[in-house]
C-alpha cells in the first residue's frame, strides 16, 4: 500500500472522492466484530478511522488488528488523546484543535503523545480541527471544554482553516461532532474549500446519502461517516455513494 497521505493527495488531484467509516472503540465488543466488519467489507467505504473523545477499555490493539485482518482498508487512529494511540494502526491523525482556545488540544496533547509515537511506524498525518456548532452540546465540545464556531461565520472558518495550513497541517477537518443534530453547512465547506489547498475533511451529523453528496459537492474530499453507521450497519445498502468513490475504494485496494 503506498503512503496514506500520498494516495488522499492523488485521491484530490484526480477529484475522486473519499469516503470514511468512524469506528468508536467504546462502543464496539470484540465478541460481536465480525458482522460490523463484513458491512464494512460490503461497504464503499476507501479508509477506517478508529477513535472517539475518550476511551476507558484496553482492547485497542486487538481492535485494530483484527480490522486490519478482515479489511484491506488503511486505519487511522482519529484520537481524543495520546492513550488511544496504537502502533498497530497505519496511520494517525495528528489533531490540533484548531477552532478552541484549550491549550491541552493545542500543543499539551500533542507534546505528551511525541514519546509515544516516536516508538511506532505510524504515518503521521497533521491535522487542523475545526468544530462547529450543530445544533447540541456534542462529547467533543464536553470533553474539550471548547465552545464551536459559529454556523454563519464563514469567512472565520475559511481564515482559521487557511492558517492551518500555513502551519503546516496537511489535511484540515470540519467536524460536527458525533451525534450531531445539523451537519457543517454546505456554504461553510465552500468557503473553507475554496480558501485551502489541502484536502479538506467533513464528518459529524451526516445520515444520507443526499447529505454525503452535498458535502462532496461543496468541496469536501473525504466525507466521514460514524454515528449513522453505528445506529445501522445497513446503512451503505439504503444510501448508495457515488461512482467516484467506487472507483476509489478500487484504487486504494490495489494500492
Amino acid at each position: 500500500m503506498k503512503e496514506i497521505y500520498k494516495t488522499i493527495l492523488e485521491a484530490k488531484s484526480g477529484n475522486q472522492k473519499l469516503l470514511a467509516i468512524l469506528l468508536d472503540p467504546d462502543k464496539l465488543d470484540l465478541e460481536s466484530l465480525e458482522p460490523l466488519i463484513s458491512k464494512i467489507n460490503q461497504s464503499p467505504a476507501t479508509h477506517l478511522l478508529v477513535g472517539g473523545s475518550s476511551f476507558s477499555g484496553t482492547h485497542l490493539d486487538e481492535l485494530i488488528l483484527l480490522l486490519k485482518q478482515k479489511t484491506t482498508l488503511p486505519v487511522l487512529l482519529f484520537p481524543g488523546n495520546p492513550s488511544q494511540i496504537s502502533a498497530e494502526a497505519d496511520g494517525i491523525l495528528f489533531l490540533q484543535l484548531l477552532s478552541g482556545r484549550n491549550p491541552e488540544y493545542l500543543i499539551e496533547h500533542q507534546i505528551n503523545a511525541v514519546p509515544v509515537l516516536e516508538k511506532t511506524e505510524l504515518e503521521i498525518i497533521s491535522t487542523g480541527y475545526l468544530l462547529i456548532e450543530s445544533g447540541s452540546k456534542t462529547a467533543v465540545e464536553r470533553v474539550s471544554q471548547t465552545k464551536p464556531l459559529a454556523r454563519n461565520n464563514l469567512n472565520y472558518a475559511a481564515q482559521i482553516a487557511k492558517a492551518g495550513e500555513f502551519m503546516g497541517n496537511k489535511l484540515i477537518y470540519l467536524e460536527a461532532g458525533s451525534g450531531a443534530q445539523k451537519s457543517v453547512p454546505s456554504e461553510m465547506i465552500s468557503r473553507v474549500a475554496e480558501r485551502i489547498t489541502i484536502p479538506l475533511i467533513v464528518g459529524g451529523g451526516i445520515r444520507s446519502k443526499g447529505a454525503i453528496d452535498d458535502a462532496f459537492r461543496a468541496g469536501a474530499d473525504m466525507v466521514v461517516i460514524g454515528t449513522a453507521f453505528e445506529n445501522d450497519t445497513g446503512f451503505f445498502e439504503k444510501n448508495v455513494t457515488d461512482s467516484q468513490v467506487l472507483n476509489q475504494k478500487s484504487q486504494i485496494k490495489n494500492a
